[in-house]
């Protein structure tokens, strides 16, 4: 079996998951716990509006524990990346384990994408586009990503001459 890719992504990558994450969740959360609130002001279903208010209180506080403090950590340990000269290795899942062995020659485009979050890390992602899909690296210190996108785009262009 060949050996795990050796590159991680920055540290700061786990702070920009968290942030992302409790955005989505307080979201999600508000949206469900409108229907309590309804039931709440009416006096016939107050209680019954209170019960539902209390286990999405409840949901809502064990999701954001293992949403921004157990999660993170295994996500970022899993993640892992490896540029050769003739291809793209990436692996990361927490419980479903996925494998990417990107050749070069089929890679179309490579860009780098730095969203607001991203930004204020001074982190950025790189993604690798073929035909069939684009793979992101995400959460590079944004240098290190510039200078992965113009490797991998380079390679790319090797790779097509020599065929």
């Amino acid at each position: 079996m060949k050996e795990m890719p050796a590159n991680h992504l920055d540290p700061r990558v786990k702070n920009v998951w968290r942030i992302n994450d409790a955005i989505w969740i307080v979201l999600i959360f508000a949206c469900l716990a409108v229907m309590p609130a309804i039931l709440m002001a009416s006096h016939a279903t107050a209680s019954i509006g209170r019960t539902l208010l209390l286990a999405v209180g409840i949901c809502f506080v064990v999701v954001l524990v293992v949403w921004l403090v157990v999660l993170p950590p295994i996500r970022y340990a899993r993640w892992s990346y490896q540029v050769s000269e003739d291809y793209l290795d990436i692996a990361k899942g927490i419980v479903w384990r996925k494998r990417y062995t990107i050749p070069f020659i089929r890679v179309q485009n490579t860009d780098t994408r730095q969203g607001p979050i991203l930004r204020a890390f001074g982190l950025a992602s790189v993604t690798v586009s073929t035909a069939a899909h684009g793979h992101e690296i995400p959460g590079l210190q944004f240098d290190v990503a510039e200078q992965l996108r113009d490797r991998a785009a380079e390679l790319a262009r090797l790779a097509r001459e020599d065929v």
